[in-house]
C-alpha cells in the first residue's frame, strides 16, 4: 500500500533535489502539491513510500525526468496576453525586415506543449501574408525549449484536441493554420517547418542555441530564487543580438535582477524590455 504523506524531512529533501535538479523554488507548506502530482507515477512504478522514492531518484536519471515532467507546470494557451504578438507583428517584423534580411531568430524558453512558439510563427506568418516580399518564408526561425520531456513529445507532434485549441485560438486562424485529423486538429507544415525544439534546463547552460532577435521567456522565472533569476536574466542578455528584446510574464519584472535592459511600453497594455547599447552587468536582489 502507497504510503501518501511526507514528512518534514522528506519534504525538505524532495524540495532540495527540485531546486537543485531544475532551479523551481517549491515554498513551505506544498506538500499537498507534491502528492498530488507524485502519488499517481509512485503507484505505476510500485514504490510504496516518499522515502522510497527519495531513495530510488539518487540513482534512477528516467525516475528524475520522470519526476521533472509531473512537477513543472505546464499551463499555456494561443496568443497568451495578446500584446507580446501586437508588438511582433507592428513593431518587431517591421524593424527586422529592415535590417539587410538576415535570418530572425526567435527562442521561447519554457515553451511547454508548443502554444507559444507556434503563435509566434502563426504571427510570422500572418505579417508575411500582409507585407508581402518583407521577409521571405524561410527567414524566420523559431526554438522552443522545456525541461519536460513529455511536454516537448506533444510540441514536437503538433496535434490539439479541441479544448486545447479553444484556448486563445481564433476560428479564422484555427481554418487557415490547422488541419482536422479524427478528434485532433493538426498545425499546418508552413507553421511547423520554422519551429524547432530541444530539451533544455534553463538553469543549465543555453550559449549553444546561439544569439536571438528576441527571447520570450514567460511565467517561468517566479518559480526560481532571486540569484537564479538575475543569472538567468544576464545569460539571456548575453543571448540577444544588439538591440535585442527580451519578453517576460505579465507579473514578472526585470527590476532588481537586472540592468541589461531598458524598459518599452506597449500600448499601454505590456512591457517589453530591450537589450542596453553594451548589455549590462549582473545583479542580484
Amino acid at each position: 500500500m502507497i504510503t501518501a504523506s511526507i514528512s518534514p524531512d522528506e519534504y525538505e529533501s524532495f524540495r532540495e533535489f527540485l531546486e537543485d535538479a531544475s532551479g523551481i523554488v517549491l515554498g513551505d507548506n506544498k506538500h499537498y502539491l507534491i502528492t498530488s502530482r507524485i502519488t499517481r507515477l509512485m503507484a505505476e512504478l510500485s514504490i510504496q513510500s516518499f522515502s522510497e522514492l527519495l531513495d530510488r531518484i539518487q540513482e534512477d536519471q528516467r525516475l528524475r525526468h520522470r519526476i521533472m515532467d509531473a512537477m513543472t507546470t505546464n499551463e499555456t494557451s494561443w496568443f497568451r496576453d495578446t500584446y507580446p504578438y501586437e508588438f511582433l507583428m507592428e513593431k518587431f517584423f517591421p524593424e527586422r525586415a529592415r535590417q539587410n534580411g538576415d535570418l530572425i531568430r526567435i527562442w521561447s524558453a519554457a515553451c511547454s506543449t508548443g502554444q507559444e512558439p507556434y503563435s509566434i510563427s502563426i504571427a510570422a506568418n500572418e505579417f508575411m501574408i500582409k507585407n508581402p516580399g518583407l521577409i521571405s518564408s524561410d527567414g524566420v526561425q523559431v526554438w522552443g525549449t522545456d525541461i519536460s520531456s513529455n511536454a516537448l513529445q506533444q510540441a514536437r507532434a503538433g496535434s490539439y484536441d479541441d479544448v486545447a485549441l479553444s484556448r486563445g485560438m481564433s476560428p479564422d486562424l484555427r481554418k487557415r493554420y490547422f488541419r482536422q485529423e479524427g478528434n485532433q486538429w493538426r498545425v499546418s507544415n508552413d507553421v511547423k517547418k520554422r519551429v524547432n525544439f530541444q530539451e533544455l534546463n534553463l538553469k543549465a547552460g543555453f550559449a549553444s542555441l546561439g544569439k536571438f532577435d528576441i527571447i520570450f521567456c514567460r511565467n517561468v522565472l517566479i518559480y526560481f530564487a532571486p540569484a537564479l533569476k538575475s543569472d538567468i536574466m544576464y545569460r539571456m542578455s548575453q543571448s540577444l543580438k544588439p538591440n535585442g528584446y527580451l519578453v517576460l510574464g505579465g507579473s514578472e519584472t526585470i527590476s532588481g535582477y537586472s540592468d541589461s535592459f531598458e524598459i518599452l511600453r506597449w500600448k499601454s497594455v505590456g512591457v517589453i524590455y530591450q537589450l542596453k547599447r553594451g548589455g549590462g552587468n549582473l545583479r542580484f536582489s
